[in-house]
């Protein structure tokens, strides 16, 4: 194993990192939003959906905090897939005043859509990587969300 980088050379590696990562996630968005107006599943739109789908049933509340966003955009956000169909609110045994908010049949066959439309886009990702490639990134850039709590 390599020896670990002294803290002022992690910086500027990791820095690094950031120059490639925010404009992938922004070319990314570009991307998801060019390619599903007939849905009108905007970025934040999706962001809801794909935790639905992961975790179930949530509030409000839930998705904000495990996505690091505001209540106010993530209800405008709800409000939003909502009015397409894709999410519905139903009541909380826990919270009478905190819905959940759960993925209606068509809001699984649109996340479904979008998640199948990436994968193929991702297959075509050149650069031989490896498995163990992306186990590295995934846990650099987990250490790094880390470091930013």
């Amino acid at each position: 194993m390599s020896d670990s980088l002294s803290p002022d050379a992690l910086a500027a590696r990791l820095a690094e990192i950031y120059l490639v990562v925010g404009p992938l996630y922004r070319k990314a968005s570009r991307v998801v939003e060019r390619e599903q107006p007939v849905m009108g599943m905007s970025v934040g739109v999706r962001a809801v959906l794909e935790q639905l789908q992961r975790d179930g049933e949530v509030t409000v509340p839930t998705i904000a905090a495990s996505q690091e966003l505001s209540r106010q955009f993530v209800q405008r956000m709800v409000h939003e897939a909502r009015e397409a169909g894709l999410v519905e609110l139903v009541g909380n045994p826990r919270h009478r005043r905190s819905s959940l908010v759960r993925l209606t049949p068509e809001g699984h066959s649109a996340i479904a859509a979008v998640t199948d439309r990436e994968h193929r886009m991702m297959a075509r990702v050149a650069g031989h990587l490896t498995d163990a490639d992306i186990d590295t990134a995934l846990r650099v850039l987990r250490s790094m969300l880390a470091g930013l709590e």
